[in-house]
C-alpha cells in the first residue's frame, strides 16, 4: 500500500501499479504489438552502424563477401513478455527480445542473415528538475 500526497495546489499526480504495467506488457506482447521493422533510412546517418552487409562484414565476414554492399534490415521482437519491477530507489525490467537481420535484394526479396537472441535487465530511474521530467536508463545486465 501506498499513501498519496495531499496537497491543495494545482498538481498532477500519476500512480501506475507493477500489476498495471505488467497487464499492459502482457496485452501488447500477445497482440503482437511488440514487434519494429527498422531499415537503413530510419537511421541517422552519424549512427555509428549502419544496416548495410559492409558495416556488418565486422561480424560476419561472409555477408559481405556474398551479398557485397546491399541494404539490410532488423526485425526487433519480443520473445516474451516483459516485466517491470517497481522498486523504492528505481523502475526495473526485464527485456526477452530477438532481432533478425535480413539483406534486401535488389528485387525487394529479403534474404534472412542471422538471429540474435538479447536477454537485457535495465534499471530506469525517474529524475524530476525544478518544471522538467527527465531520467536515466541503465542495462544492468
Amino acid at each position: 500500500p501506498m499513501a498519496l500526497a495531499t496537497v491543495h495546489e494545482p498538481m498532477l499526480l500519476l500512480a501506475i501499479t507493477e500489476f498495471v504495467a505488467n497487464s499492459a506488457a502482457f496485452t501488447y506482447f500477445t497482440a503482437g504489438a511488440l514487434e519494429r521493422n527498422i531499415s537503413s533510412d530510419m537511421l541517422p546517418r552519424r549512427f555509428p552502424l549502419q544496416l548495410k552487409t559492409k558495416s556488418m562484414g565486422l561480424f560476419s565476414p561472409q555477408l559481405q563477401e556474398r551479398y557485397p554492399d546491399h541494404p539490410m534490415e532488423l526485425r526487433l521482437s519480443a520473445r516474451r513478455q516483459p516485466r517491470l519491477f517497481c522498486r523504492p530507489d528505481a523502475l526495473h525490467g526485464a527485456l526477452f527480445s530477438s532481432a533478425e537481420a535480413f539483406v534486401v535484394l535488389p528485387n525487394a526479396t529479403r534474404v534472412p542473415a542471422f538471429l540474435l537472441n538479447i536477454d537485457a535487465n535495465v534499471t530506469g530511474k525517474p529524475i524530476i528538475t525544478r518544471n522538467r521530467l527527465g531520467g536515466t536508463v541503465s542495462l544492468k545486465g
